[in-house]
């Protein structure tokens, strides 16, 4: 029976010196492997000051029916008001037709006149629609009221059955159709890939 006590003394013994050295050995790797603080810990007062002076709204949604049934959404990264003008960056928009047609539209920035309800997207300006078009151009205006697009200048695009170039684009509602019509004008280029 002593030895058993014996034994169990030196394990406890044994204890007594290897845990604090454990406990010490962990809190040192702590403070070793600890990373020093960086420049971007400081608080950016120029921001706070910019958006103290400029107000803006992040992430504003916008949406409505246009007079051929069109709804239109707009959503943009940033919006800052200017009078009548709301000037937007990261602005993306999505078009849903009557006839069944979804087109999504992106551009870096753009301003919205909420007076005329006209919207202007300038520098590249992408346009995608369901029935399998892609287009590409320097800019985009849209009538919300009417549920008009018409592009800024020329236009390049890849359709379902090739690609094509031209002047203009134009996707609007003639009167007395149910549906839109895209309208390729001013010097039209197409070259036709037959689908096999």
């Amino acid at each position: 029976m002593t030895g058993d006590d014996n034994l169990y003394s030196q394990f406890v013994g044994f204890l007594k010196i290897t845990l604090p050295l454990g406990a010490l050995a962990l809190m040192s790797t702590v403070f070793l492997f600890a990373r020093a603080p960086t420049q971007e810990t400081t608080i950016p007062y120029a921001e706070i000051e910019e958006i103290a002076r400029e107000p803006r709204l992040s992430g504003a949604q916008i949406s409505g029916v246009a007079d051929d049934g069109s709804v239109i959404g707009i959503s943009a990264g940033t919006t800052r008001p200017n009078g009548d003008l709301m000037i937007v960056e990261n602005l993306s928009a999505t078009v849903d037709s009557v006839n069944g047609i979804h087109i999504d539209i992106r551009a870096g920035m753009g301003e919205i006149d909420t007076a005329s309800r006209i919207a202007r997207l300038t520098g590249l300006a992408r346009v995608e629609t369901s029935n399998g078009y892609e287009m590409e151009t320097a800019g985009l205006t849209a009538n919300l009221t009417t549920g008009q697009l018409i592009s800024d200048g020329a236009i390049e695009a890849q359709a379902p059955f090739g690609s094509l170039t031209a002047g203009q684009m134009v996707i609007e509602t003639p009167e007395g159709m149910d549906g839109q019509v895209m309208l390729f004008q001013n010097g039209v280029r197409l070259v036709y890939t037959p689908q096999q």
